[in-house]
């Protein structure tokens, strides 16, 4: 069973938080992704966009993998379906990154339960954005 963090502390991990690679990040701006991220940059987030199909996005040059990512992840944020979460979370443990968030509808128990004992904090099936204004930053 997932059990997130309470919103209080999903809070205080945004509150910390400075930078969010976000894989699946579109560069078209009717995507939820593009949408989602661009509100995350208006509230001061650096977002990096992790996308191999993509030159860039929200003017941010894009990267094909987080192998790719030189600086210090604070959050990665998936737009990625479910079956993907696997690959996903293997390359998200080759970080330093302490975040793996997955938007709404995006879920994995196995991968939730396999990051969760390898002490990162996991938070899924919950938008960003929405958490963001929730939030009393």
């Amino acid at each position: 069973m997932i059990e997130n963090p309470s919103r209080e502390n999903i809070g205080a991990l945004l509150k910390q938080a400075k930078t969010i690679a976000v894989i699946g990040l579109s560069d078209n701006p009717s995507r939820t992704s593009y949408g989602v991220s661009k509100a995350m940059q208006d509230a001061g987030y650096k977002i990096i966009p992790v996308n191999p199909t993509i030159k860039e996005a929200l003017g941010v040059k894009a990267v094909s993998s987080l192998k790719e990512i030189e600086e210090k992840i604070d959050i990665v944020n998936v737009f990625r379906r479910s079956e993907f979460l696997p690959e996903l979370a293997e390359e998200f443990l080759q970080t330093d990154a302490p975040i793996f968030w997955t938007q709404l509808g995006v879920v994995d128990e196995e991968v939730f339960n396999n990051l969760s004992g390898q002490e990162r904090t996991v938070i899924m099936d919950r938008c960003i954005k929405v958490e963001h204004s929730l939030s009393p930053l």
